[in-house]
């Protein structure tokens, strides 16, 4: 009897004492959380579509919290209101900042660029780009297979089963930049989603000489500096025989658009254009 109420003594002593050096060690490595973290996320939109550059919504309101100056952080898919409404409650203010939106710049379709062989294999862009350029004389533009569209949670891109482009629904679009991560060829990038939602892009990628890229795709950039010549504020630059339109100078005057002589430049949710109106002739 004796031995058992001495083991049942040492186990219960033992007990203790383990129960004791846990509390200690949980003291020591315990871990404090900002309670303020929970209350930011509920308020993010909880896409968790690593739009802000963090793994998810919870990882970026820990970034909100622990940063005094948050004016470098930014959620896409809530936009400036769920940025005000997370900085308000930090007490912090957030920076304005413009929407974006993903822009495809590729306008070869099927009619303007010609199908030169047929991918025989996995319908992937990734697999398509990296087995060879294209089933087209164009080794820059879209291959049309769909990445762009599986990776957009928002259902705001569609590959055009006529023309075989995506096309983004301004809308529905985010500007997460999942898409622009999917491209293989790099033809979609985010830019300012403008006034109105106007705004000018070259919708060309290819870097070749006029003469090749005109060759592979009628609506291929040349690189023959009209547009640059005509644009009064210093918003386009010519690089490697392709044009660019820098998004943050650019005025939307549309004088690029028409003198650019392959309709490379476009011009999305414009007004028509008002006819040209002939100027009577002065008679004597």
């Amino acid at each position: 009897m004796n031995t058992i109420i001495v083991t049942i003594a040492m186990l219960s002593a033992l007990g203790v004492f383990l129960a004791i050096v846990l509390y200690f060690v949980a003291q020591k490595f315990k871990v404090y959380e900002d309670p303020r973290i929970d209350e930011v996320a509920s308020i993010l939109p909880g896409a968790n579509c690593g739009g802000c550059g963090f793994a998810g919504c919870r990882a970026f309101a820990e970034a909100l919290v622990a940063n005094e100056d948050i004016s470098a952080l930014f959620c896409p898919v809530g936009g400036a209101d769920i940025m005000n409404q997370a900085a308000s409650h930090l007490g912090k203010t957030a920076a304005e900042k413009e929407k974006m939106v993903a822009v495809v710049r590729c306008g070869g379709s099927c009619e303007l660029r010609p199908r030169t062989s047929t991918f025989d294999g996995a319908r992937s862009c990734a697999v398509i780009a990296a087995t060879y350029g294209g089933d087209t004389g164009c080794t820059y533009g879209c291959v049309g297979a769909g990445d762009c569209e599986l990776s957009c949670d928002f259902d705001a891109i569609h590959i055009n089963p006529v023309t075989l482009l995506p096309e983004v629904d301004d809308e529905k679009c985010t500007a997460c930049g999942a898409c622009v991560k999917a491209c293989p060829k790099f033809i979609i990038e985010l830019r300012k989603k403008g006034p109105k939602s106007r705004r000018i892009f070259v919708s060309c990628v290819n870097k070749d000489k006029g003469g090749v890229a005109k060759k592979s795709c009628a609506a291929a950039c040349t690189g023959c500096t009209k547009c640059l010549k005509v644009c009064p504020h210093e918003a386009i630059t010519i690089n490697a025989n392709l044009a660019y339109i820098d998004h943050t100078k650019c005025k939307l005057c549309r004088k690029c658009v028409e003198g650019c002589p392959t309709a490379a430049i476009h011009e999305v949710n414009f007004p028509p254009r008002k006819p040209a109106v002939e100027k009577a002739e002065v008679t004597a």
